[in-house]
């Protein structure tokens, strides 16, 4: 099965001050622990050590069955509060923590809006991890709760989402939303209208590093 890497540009902008944070209430997001959270976030910064020291990377297993299980995850860098890389997948068949083990030195790396990052930057690197839920096709826009959606929109070859914070971190509306992600996908701002469209939504749970390192685990 091939990978689907999408490249989020404004997508890539949502941040959170909460952890487990639920931003759709769907039966597919399974809410990861304190502990788990915490795991995945050291298996995504010890595979950026790795790969900016120029080190093997061992292949990452986890104890939980959370973390074996697939689905979509996006990572996102950032060095002194500026976006720094974001790579994810929408849908994967590995296991959660080795598409995160995976996907974190893309995004310090292949990235191609930033320079690869520096080993210097390492002591200024927060990681933010997006735990997605399946995107589920919508017959109406009126199905979109901005701040809750992440959006996909795909009409032909062409393919664009945005993350679910994008719209309140820009002060969107739902029809700015739609514009955004139509942008996103190099169409026109109406592109959600045109015949063949297809709109999707889906949730997450957003991991954030600074706070998930401050919570104790019960």
């Amino acid at each position: 099965m091939l990978l689907e890497k999408q490249h989020s540009v404004a997508g890539c902008l949502e941040t959170l001050s909460f952890i487990g944070y639920v931003l759709c209430d769907q039966p597919e997001l399974i809410l990861l622990t304190v502990e788990e959270q915490r795991e995945l976030l050291v298996i995504a910064r010890s595979a950026i050590h790795d790969a900016v020291s120029n080190k093997k990377g061992t292949p990452q297993s986890a104890a939980s069955s959370s973390l074996q299980r697939s689905g979509g995850v996006f990572v996102t860098l950032f060095v002194e509060d500026q976006l720094r890389g974001c790579v994810g997948y929408v849908d994967s068949p590995l296991p959660l923590a080795q598409a995160v083990a995976e996907l974190a030195p893309k995004a310090a790396f292949e990235d191609i809006r930033f320079p690869p990052l520096r080993k210097e930057e390492m002591p200024g690197l927060v990681i933010e991890l997006s735990i997605l839920t399946p995107p589920r096709e919508i017959a109406s826009i009126e199905e979109i709760e901005v701040g809750y959606h992440g959006l996909i929109l795909e009409l032909g070859k062409r393919r664009g989402l945005l993350l679910p914070r994008v719209a309140t971190d820009h002060g969107w509306d739902r029809q700015a939303f739609l514009q955004g992600v139509a942008q996103k996908a190099g169409l026109s701002s109406k592109a959600w209208t045109l015949p063949g469209a297809r709109l999707k939504v889906f949730s997450a749970q957003v991991i954030e590093e600074a706070v998930v390192n401050q919570k104790s685990v019960p």
